[in-house]
């Protein structure tokens, strides 16, 4: 099983664990799993985490910006040349299916506003992440997107967030709590003890 961790994700794991984590057992046990590739992160994701509220992610996962590290574990997952198993039906899936309809009436976008939104949401680090998604499953392999987002607010975006789309493509979703909880909770319950 392989999870790809969003932003918000990274944000949460800072905020609510890693500051905490006086002996290090949940850093080495996010560098260990970004090693051997049963975490990934994409490089529109690092990207991010250097903007999101003051660089804090990079701040705290510091071996993020560690050339040596990231070359070892070969990361950021590159997302340049990525495109969707069935190129064709995916638009037509972003088109119909993924497009939030109610917003884009209401702003009375133009055709040509509209393909400008879209070609703009197929570059966002939300959809690349789905697409790394949609090629793992291609090569037999299970995959799972952690994020933070609902499917519940949309906040006036014109495309459906994460675990929507991901909802309409059978791909799981999990947070961060619980991709914690599946490792330690499970397998080590006196962790918190330990923290």
């Amino acid at each position: 099983m392989k999870y790809i961790i969003d932003t918000n994700s990274l944000l949460a794991l800072i905020r609510y664990y890693i500051q905490m984590d006086k002996d290090n057992i949940l850093m080495d046990f996010f560098k260990n799993h970004l090693t051997s590739k049963q975490f990934i992160i994409i490089d529109k994701v690092l990207e991010e985490s250097k903007y999101v509220s003051q660089g804090i992610i990079l701040n705290y996962l510091s071996f993020l910006s560690d050339k040596s590290f990231m070359k070892h574990a070969e990361l950021p997952f590159k997302t340049e040349n990525i495109i969707a198993p069935s190129p064709s039906k995916f638009i037509r899936q972003v088109e119909h299916q993924f497009t939030n309809n109610i917003i884009k009436t209401s702003k009375k976008l133009t055709n040509e506003e509209y393909n400008s939104q879209i070609k703009l949401f197929l570059e966002n680090a939300d959809i690349k992440q789905i697409l790394v998604s949609l090629n793992i499953f291609r090569t037999g392999e299970l995959v799972t997107i952690v994020t933070e987002e609902t499917e519940i607010s949309n906040d006036n975006k014109l495309f459906k967030k994460i675990p929507s789309i991901c909802k309409i493509l059978n791909i799981p979703t999990i947070t961060i709590a619980e991709l914690l909880e599946k490792y330690f909770f499970i397998n080590t319950s006196n962790l918190l003890q330990n923290l």
